[in-house]
């Protein structure tokens, strides 16, 4: 894989794995798109570079939200300790981590049944386009609830909404901000909300795989590049998307996945 190429993956995933449009969609996409074939068939490989982009989003997104991470994790640590603790701040903390169990039996059970989720392009068009408009619908309900006033079946719909983002073109953090608004949360504490929700799952998805992780040496230049540029573009799109959503909704990117889904389908239409 060229430098180039690592490079733009890395702005893709960056940017992609917290703006609703799906990550996994564009990553299959992008390579389509332009017709590269780094991986030459090496899927262990593609996994592992895939894997290496997802930590570096990670990375992102701790940098953001340590604040947040912090103090959530220090209430539910404390609390299960017996310590004297902040109780909303360890059950909003308790919350984060129900999200993760539907997601991760989502995940387990797809892995499980399918190898390649990403080889149906015209699937991924299809998600792009009708999830993207259940996120315009959900978008324009009222909502005033915030992170404190969940509950566990709140956090149980959201986690199974966020485990959808398994099929390419469905996006994680459109799906479980699509739950989040149909819930009746507010625009910005509905996204900290999903941002924080990927912390769990993006960290348990990178340790179980990367046990089985190899990165030949020659590719390692090309992972550095890759994680780095999706860690500096995961954190700015957070903070873009959180400055975005205090003023305007979801609606620029309700438009950019419907026309990004029928020019990829317009494509497969004349190949």
């Amino acid at each position: 894989m060229s430098l180039l190429h690592a490079l733009i993956l890395g702005i893709v995933q960056g940017f992609t794995e917290f703006l609703p449009v799906s990550s996994s969609g564009h990553l299959a996409l992008v390579p389509w798109l332009f017709g590269w074939d780094d991986f030459g068939g090496d899927q262990s490989l593609e996994n592992a570079f895939d894997v290496a982009l997802h930590l570096g989003t990670l990375v992102g997104v701790i940098a953001y939200l340590r604040d947040d991470i912090r103090r959530y994790g220090v209430a539910l640590l404390s609390s299960a300790a017996g310590r004297p603790h902040d109780m909303s701040e360890a059950r909003v903390g308790g919350l984060l981590l129900v999200t993760a169990v539907p997601t991760g039996l989502i995940g387990v059970l797809v892995l499980s049944s399918t190898a390649d989720l990403g080889d149906r392009t015209w699937l991924v068009a299809v998600c792009l386009i009708g999830f993207g408009l259940l996120l315009g619908a959900a978008d324009r309900r009222p909502g005033d609830r915030d992170t404190d006033s969940l509950r566990v079946r709140d956090a149980l719909v959201l986690g199974l909404a966020q485990g959808l983002a398994f099929q390419p073109g469905v996006s994680r953090s459109g799906a479980a901000l699509t739950a989040a608004r149909v819930l009746g949360l507010e625009r910005v504490s509905a996204a900290r909300l999903v941002f924080l929700m990927s912390v769990p799952v993006i960290a348990g998805a990178g340790l179980l795989s990367a046990f089985d992780v190899r990165v030949p040496s020659d590719w390692l230049p090309a992972f550095a590049v890759g994680t780095l540029t999706a860690a500096v573009g995961g954190w700015f799109a957070v903070h873009g998307m959180l400055r975005l959503l205090s003023y305007r909704g979801v609606g620029v990117f309700v438009v950019y996945r419907v026309l990004v889904g029928l020019a990829v389908l317009s494509v497969l239409a004349v190949r």
